[in-house]
C-alpha cells in the first residue's frame, strides 16, 4: 500500500497554523504504487493528440529515369535520361540514391491513435495520486515541499470562497509552498524550436496540485 496513515489533520486556511479536525485517510490516497500503468497509459494517450503526417506520395519520381539493363558495368538502379547536365545518368527513384524515394514512405493512414482502457485509466489516476502523498517521492520529482507541513495537505472548507489569485498565492504561502511558488515563476523559460512562433511560447514547471469541490 501507498501509506499507512489512517488520519489526516485538516489546517484553517487563514490560520495555518492550526489544525482545525482529522479525518480518515481516502482509500484512493492508499491505492498500491503502480509506475508501470501510469507510463503505459500515458504513452498511450499522448499518441491520441497526433495528427496524421506523411512525405509526397510522388516524392522521389518527380524525375525521368530508366536502367540501364546489364551489359554497362553499373548498377542497376534507374537513371536520369538525357544529356548536357550532371543529373543525366545519376541515380534515381531508389531509396539509396540522392534525390530519390525514403524507404518505406510514411502513409497518412498509419494508426496514430490508440483505444486506452477506461478502467485502467481511472487505477492510473489512483496511483499518481497516492504518489502525491508521499514526501520522498514528491521531492525525488524536484518539488520544493520543506516547508510543508504533511501531505496530503488538507485545508479548511473556506479557502473555497476565494475570489481572487493574491489570496489563493498569500494561502499557499502561510501553507508552507512560498519556496515551491518561488520555484514555478522563476522557471519562466523560451521554448526551444518553432512551437515559440505556434502559440505556445513559454515553459514553465508544473506547481501544486490543487483538488477542490466547489469553485464559486
Amino acid at each position: 500500500m501507498a501509506t499507512a496513515r489512517p488520519v489526516v489533520s485538516v489546517y484553517q486556511f487563514d490560520a495555518p497554523s492550526e489544525k482545525k479536525e482529522t479525518v480518515p485517510m481516502p482509500q484512493v490516497l492508499a491505492s498500491p504504487l503502480r509506475p508501470d500503468l501510469v507510463r503505459y497509459i500515458h504513452t498511450n494517450m499522448a499518441k491520441n493528440k497526433r495528427q496524421a503526417m506523411s512525405v509526397k506520395a510522388e516524392a522521389g519520381h518527380e524525375t525521368c529515369a530508366t536502367s540501364w539493363r546489364t551489359g554497362r558495368a553499373v548498377a542497376r538502379i534507374p537513371r536520369v535520361s538525357g544529356g548536357g547536365t550532371h543529373r543525366a545518368g545519376q541515380g534515381a527513384y531508389g531509396n539509396m540514391a540522392r534525390g530519390g524515394h525514403m524507404f518505406s514512405a510514411t502513409r497518412t493512414w498509419r494508426r496514430w491513435h490508440r483505444r486506452v482502457n477506461v478502467t485502467q485509466k481511472r487505477h492510473a489516476v489512483a496511483t499518481a495520486l497516492a504518489a502525491s502523498t508521499l514526501p520522498p517521492l514528491v521531492m525525488a520529482r524536484g518539488h520544493r515541499i520543506g516547508q510543508v507541513a504533511e501531505l496530503p495537505l488538507v485545508v479548511s472548507d473556506g479557502i473555497e470562497s476565494m475570489t481572487k489569485t493574491k489570496q489563493a498565492i498569500e494561502v499557499l504561502k502561510k501553507l508552507g509552498c512560498e519556496e515551491e511558488l518561488k520555484k514555478i515563476v522563476d522557471s519562466k523559460k523560451i521554448r526551444a524550436g518553432r512551437g515559440k512562433m505556434r502559440n505556445r511560447r513559454y515553459t514553465m514547471r508544473k506547481g501544486p496540485l490543487v483538488v477542490y469541490l466547489e469553485d464559486n
